[in-house]
């Protein structure tokens, strides 16, 4: 199954636009979009969208997110993978990283994963 990709709500649109010149066959939505959970759900909230619709989150928070994902494991449950954004990276690197992770992995890959993008 080909990796698909939510990107946290507290992210730039411009982000899912550049992997979109960069990809238009790349599968990503952004917290608020259409059949996606809505500004403002909580991470909780969201890990159990992440899991059901198997998608792969990218996210800069690393506040409060940790906590969550490590009750989420607690309660058994599991994540299509987690993303944190390094806070140099730019725009482009980012969608460089996705387009080549998007090619030449599968979404299996990363069941209950944790990598910092740019890789």
């Amino acid at each position: 199954m080909k990796v698909r990709f939510l990107l946290d709500e507290n992210l730039s649109p411009r982000l899912k636009l550049a992997i979109f010149r960069f990809n238009p066959q790349i599968d990503i939505l952004r917290v608020g979009d259409s059949s996606t959970p809505s500004f403002g759900t909580s991470d909780p909230d969201i890990l159990v969208y992440l899991e059901q619709s198997q998608r792969i989150l990218l996210t800069d928070n690393r506040a409060s997110m940790p906590q969550h994902l490590e009750a989420h494991w607690n309660c058994n449950r599991s994540i299509w993978g987690l993303f944190w954004l390094r806070p140099q990276a730019n725009i482009r690197e980012i969608a460089e990283d996705l387009n080549l992770i998007w090619e030449t992995t599968e979404a299996e890959e990363w069941k209950n994963q944790l990598a910092w993008i740019p890789l």
